[in-house]
């Protein structure tokens, strides 16, 4: 099916912008909130709003209410969902900006998943086991992860990526009959520390993000604590770079540089996702105690 030469240019001029492109992307993949969008893009709500504006009156996406919120998705019209995905072709799967933006703009619906229950046998296998006394776990993907921390620790805090994270992640709580507290920001969490544990649950889409978050959680830790990382295969992969690291050894190289001992590194893989996992020790309760557990 043709569209007109205006109809086409207005398109263009639509999706030819960094940030409504990205959110073409996230679009095409599912129907997100303006929350789960601007957590992905790491912008203001109001500002994502505008871009969103943008493409909707401009014919590629379309908004979905589902009850109080409000979704977006691609558009209904087979030949304006054609043009948005023959763009999308375009892009090389493992561009570091798209794949940031799809981890960090995934939400828990509740709902088990195999690779989910794998996440949680791993955790438990490394050391994510009772009776510990506090739990962080930042980000919500996997409801089987919450539920693992549950049954570990006295006191569990979750830091949602969105409303719409900590919502779930609190209906679960109140489902399956324990308690959690859910918060939106690391800062809050602070209060509560040190934890035993520390579970980063598909941490952000890049290896800075998680550099960055590994260093936060040092400071976050018990001296005997660990942390627990899972993140995607892919977003350790830098298919640009001149010298290429695989991304076991990248993983390993950001735990030794933020302080920690890797003590299980393994890559996961159910329901067609790749996955990284590993736990990790303080460097210096290691040295301490001369590698006891």
């Amino acid at each position: 099916m043709e569209v007109s030469h205006s109809v086409l240019v207005r398109w263009l001029r639509a999706a030819g912008e960094s940030s409504r492109l990205r959110l073409l992307a996230l679009c095409a993949s599912g129907e997100p909130s303006v929350s789960d969008l601007a957590q992905a893009l790491a912008q203001s709500e109001p500002r994502v709003s505008r871009h969103l504006k943008v493409l909707c009156e401009a014919g590629l996406l379309e908004r979905v209410r589902q009850g109080q919120w409000v979704h977006y998705r691609l558009s209904a019209r087979p030949v304006a969902a054609s043009f948005v995905r023959g763009i999308l072709a375009q892009i090389e799967r493992r561009d570091a900006v798209h794949a940031a933006d799809r981890a960090a703009a995934e939400v828990t619906d509740g709902s088990p998943s195999r690779l989910g229950r794998a996440l949680a046998e791993f955790a438990g296998a490394g050391g994510l086991v009772p009776p510990l006394g506090a739990v962080l776990l930042l980000g919500a993907a996997h409801p089987e992860l919450l539920e693992c921390a549950a049954s570990a620790a006295r006191n569990v805090t979750v830091i949602a990526a969105s409303r719409r994270t900590a919502q779930a992640a609190a209906a679960l709580a109140q489902e399956r009959g324990f308690g959690c507290r859910v918060l939106r920001s690391l800062d809050a969490a602070r209060a509560a520390a040190p934890y035993d544990a520390v579970l980063l649950d598909h941490a952000g889409g890049a290896g800075t993000t998680v550099q960055r978050l590994l260093a936060d959680t040092r400071s976050l830790l018990a001296p005997a604590g660990r942390v627990l990382v899972f993140a995607r295969y892919d977003s350790f992969e830098g298919a640009r770079e001149r010298v290429v690291e695989h991304p076991l050894a990248r993983l390993r190289r950001l735990l030794d540089a933020a302080g920690f001992v890797c003590e299980r590194l393994s890559p996961i893989e159910a329901d067609g996702e790749h996955v990284l996992g590993c736990v990790g020790r303080l460097a210096a309760t290691v040295v301490a105690t001369g590698g006891a557990a």
